[in-house]
């Protein structure tokens, strides 16, 4: 009986993804105008699509895989910047870093993070360290960030390596 109640007790991955996008649509609104859909189930829709221009192929790919979350923010007339978030409901590994990243890479993201219910380990902490291109990224000067999102509070509450959010420089 104490087993069943445990799975039963068990939050799976899709039971955070409307929460999570909440809490990033939050966020990013404050900085321009935002569209985050859940993708994870579903192919994207019209209007995502028709921001991905001249990258059609990259659907053939995520025909069989895809993001949780995929959406993208316009900030000013002409700037359109692509945002991938992936969720894990357990701590986060190195072959889910590499995961985001192929997403990352194949919609050219500029935001991108990787949500975990769990603490962010420290081995990945280090790992990131040494390993000083693990969280890079390819189209910009900006870095896959790890987070930890609270289910209780329903918000990021720790990032690695920095809250993206509260650094200027990052939006203009």
């Amino acid at each position: 009986m104490e087993n069943k109640q445990a799975v039963e007790d068990m939050t799976k991955e899709k039971d955070y993804y409307e929460p999570v996008k909440e809490a990033f649509e939050r966020l990013f609104k404050e900085k321009g105008q935002v569209h985050l859909e859940i993708t994870a189930d579903k192919p994207f829709s019209n209007k995502l699509k028709s921001e991905i221009t001249h990258r059609d192929i990259i659907f053939y790919f995520l025909k069989e895989a895809r993001p949780d979350i995929t959406g993208f923010i316009k900030m000013g007339t002409y700037s359109t910047r692509f945002i991938i978030v992936e969720i894990k409901d357990e701590a986060i590994k190195l072959d889910h870093i590499y995961q985001t990243r192929k997403y990352a890479e194949l919609v050219g993201a500029e935001f991108v993070f990787l949500v975990s219910a769990e603490e962010i380990p420290d081995e990945i902490k280090k790992l990131a360290h040494v390993a000083f291109a693990l969280l890079s990224l390819p189209y910009s000067y900006k870095k896959l960030i790890l987070c930890q999102f609270d289910k209780n509070s329903n918000q990021i509450i720790d990032w690695y390596e920095e809250n993206p959010f509260e650094k200027e420089y990052i939006w203009k």
